[in-house]
């Protein structure tokens, strides 16, 4: 009996899950996409705003060479203004961090764009500096902070809605289940952050062309970032794909954007 009182509780904490993530859609016009969403453009404006501050103070603040910090914001700015990402409500302001060793970039929800200058330092060209900052605008106006955390919630409570219905306290070998169920919302909140690479890559080589940078500048990107020690082994288990396996969509998105060949005058 009480099996089939947890499997009934289980049963009900995966059809609110579901009916929550899928009630919240909406029409995303930068990407055309009808997306999962659960917040405001303005609640992830605040979201990045409020979280800023600490993420800088991780990778050492912001770093103090101030022309290179300025060239950072004039192109993210270029970019911006070249851009469907200026029609947006997203408050985007671009960041160079202290840390000289590591190599990142990010952007969190809203707009705030982060570079190290680590990876800054690596980079040979202004065209590939145009390539990193294009990517993180890519992530912010394909809204994917909000779509992982939509996804998120819904993957937990899906993962709790079997943990409840498989775990039984008097047969302490059902909690392999339950810790099964975890490790597949885990994997499944990776493939996500994969894709949203993918696209973001994709939506950087349109946005860099449109502010006059030559996107072929990304496949140099990727060379840096293999070089810089990024994690071998299965992608299935990794959050972002290889460096030499997004060359290879790069060049697809090239074409497919521009069939006819880039436009001639590009910034390398």
């Amino acid at each position: 009996m009480r099996g089939s009182i947890r499997l009934v509780i289980g049963l009900l904490i995966a059809a609110f899950s579901f009916l929550t993530y899928w009630c919240n859609r909406e029409y995303n016009p930068v990407t055309g996409e009808t997306q999962h969403v659960n917040m405001s453009a303005d609640q992830e404006i605040a979201l990045g705003l409020q979280a800023a501050p600490e993420m800088a103070q991780q990778y050492g603040g912001l770093h103090q060479d101030q022309q290179a910090a300025a060239k950072v914001k004039e192109i993210g700015q270029r970019i911006v203004q070249s851009t469907k990402a200026r029609e947006t409500p997203y408050q985007f302001d671009f960041h160079l961090l202290a840390d000289e060793s590591t190599i990142n970039a990010f952007a969190l929800p809203g707009g705030q764009v982060f570079i190290t200058a680590g990876l800054l330092s690596r980079l040979k060209t202004e065209g590939q500096v145009a390539g990193v900052l294009g990517h993180e605008i890519g992530h912010v106006v394909a809204r994917h902070s909000a779509e992982q955390i939509a996804k998120s919630r819904f993957t937990q409570g899906l993962t709790g809605a079997a943990a409840v219905a498989t775990f039984d306290p008097q047969n302490p070998s059902s909690a392999s289940a339950a810790a099964a169920a975890a490790m597949i919302g885990k994997l499944l909140d990776l493939k996500y952050g994969r894709d949203d690479e993918l696209e973001s890559d994709f939506l950087s080589v349109s946005f860099t062309a449109q502010a006059g940078y030559d996107p072929r500048a990304m496949i140099g990107v990727m060379e840096v970032l293999s070089e810089g020690g990024s994690r071998g082994g299965s992608e299935f288990f990794q959050t972002h794909p290889n460096p030499e396996n997004r060359v290879a969509r790069i060049e697809q998105a090239i074409a497919e954007n521009f069939p006819n060949g880039l436009p001639r005058g590009l910034v390398q």
